[in-house]
């Protein structure tokens, strides 16, 4: 017999949600296939098997508080069997997550939850409330009849694999070419429907933090605009040439980061950070690039931007934006940095006020270039302008340096020549 721990979390991640078991007891596992997923405050884990075996019992179910180490399960050697019992679940034990009304009054009163009939259906009043978070989320984007998945969980529960199952079955209908589509919308039913669901540890953590911010830094944004031809010129020029020598296409979020770092080294009180009533001043330049997932806004880390290539800026940044999207970012990709970076114009955001990542002092809106009339050499032209953003701590940087600061990273965007050429 071997337990199944909880990975060891970092100093600052004291706890996480058990959010769902992908083998069930009984089951067949080979080494390295993936067990359960736990959601910190910062990423979602995932606890792989160790050895060959089978699952014998599991302690904590999903949505169940988990600390680092802690023993989720049992694996032991042999062939798969028949499910067995949790070793936690009693008959009595009513579901997870309840809500007021007969389903919770039952439960409450000692009364047994109803059990899988033989299609492994159960009414979807009572079932919607054992969901787990990783669950909802799947029956929400993928728009699910919850009465309509089997569910194969050890307690008669729909598990994300149910989910992601009765989903690669489901043809969904076309959706018409003016309907805007919204990602986890929750499903609804009645005339004025509502529904109370938790938020994510990702979701209260981020919450908490921008709340922080907001509480202890003074701060203040200050913007500029850029004209945009010069860099996309210098793309529309080399990209086929960068394509074929690196493998990945020349990107906008490069030369920002570049610029970046070229301009915390001529300001490098924006670069810095607030400890109680020291600063502390970083030489080294660990930019941070919001990536938007759907777990919610993470900011994985450019270790020493001064001494990456353009082409390894654009590598890093696809190899996290892969990892977000599949869930895969580590603490360790998303720990410190001294600077970020965020780009709203992704998703058509004209001007926005971002805000800082602390304990950074400072952070980058970039927004999307719409073609605008402006004077060049006493004419009116139209050219393909962007405004930025610089949100800062105004308790260590005065406006004098924040504007510079837009200026230069303006400047080498403009004339990109000089930054490549350390001019």
């Amino acid at each position: 017999m071997a337990d199944i721990k909880v990975p060891v979390f970092s100093e600052s991640v004291s706890e996480g949600t058990l959010l769902a078991w992908h083998k069930k007891p009984g089951e067949a596992i080979k080494r390295g296939e993936v067990l359960a997923e736990i959601e910190t405050d910062k990423v979602v884990l995932e606890v792989t098997a160790q050895q060959d075996g089978v699952l014998q019992s599991v302690n904590k179910q999903e949505g169940d508080t988990v600390l680092s180490e802690e023993v989720l399960g049992t694996m032991g050697e042999g062939a798969a069997s028949a499910p067995v019992a949790s070793g936690t679940a009693t008959q009595d034990q009513a579901p997870r997550d309840q809500v007021s009304g007969p389903v919770a009054q039952e439960a409450s009163a000692g009364g047994t939850a109803t059990q899988p009939d033989s299609a492994g259906l159960q009414p979807a009043a009572e079932r919607r409330e054992d969901l787990s978070p990783a669950v909802r989320k799947v029956v929400a984007e993928k728009g699910l009849e919850v009465g309509q998945i089997p569910a194969t969980g050890p307690r008669g529960n729909i598990t994300k694999a149910d989910a992601l199952g009765a989903a690669a079955q489901t043809v969904p209908a076309p959706t018409p070419a003016a309907a805007p589509v919204q990602a986890s919308a929750p499903l609804l039913s009645g005339p004025r429907p509502e529904e109370r669901v938790p938020m994510t540890r990702i979701r209260a953590r981020i919450a908490e933090r921008l709340k922080e911010v907001q509480n202890t830094a003074a701060l203040l944004t200050t913007f500029n605009e850029v004209n945009m031809q010069p860099s996309m010129d210098l793309r529309r020029k080399y990209q086929d040439q960068f394509v074929a020598k690196h493998g990945v296409k020349l990107g906008f979020m490069s030369l920002f980061v570049r610029a970046a770092t070229e301009a915390l080294k001529a300001f490098p009180m924006v670069n810095a950070s607030v400890d109680g009533k020291d600063i502390i001043y970083h030489g080294y330049y660990d930019i941070g690039i919001a990536v938007a997932s759907d777990r919610g806004l993470v900011v994985p880390i450019l270790r020493d931007t001064d001494g990456m290539s353009l082409a390894g800026i654009e590598k890093q940044i696809a190899e996290f934006a892969q990892k977000a999207r599949g869930g895969k970012l580590t603490l360790e990709d998303m720990s410190g940095g001294t600077f970020s970076i965020t780009n709203g114009g992704t998703f058509g955001s004209m001007m926005s006020t971002p805000i800082i990542n602390a304990p950074q002092s400072a952070i980058l809106g970039m927004h999307n270039i719409i073609e605008r009339p402006i004077a060049q050499n006493g004419q009116v032209v139209i050219a393909p302008m962007m405004y930025l953003a610089l949100s800062y701590d105004h308790r260590i940087i005065d406006g004098k340096e924040a504007v510079q600061f837009l200026v230069t990273i303006k400047n080498f965007l403009e004339d990109p020549a000089r930054m490549l050429l350390d001019l």
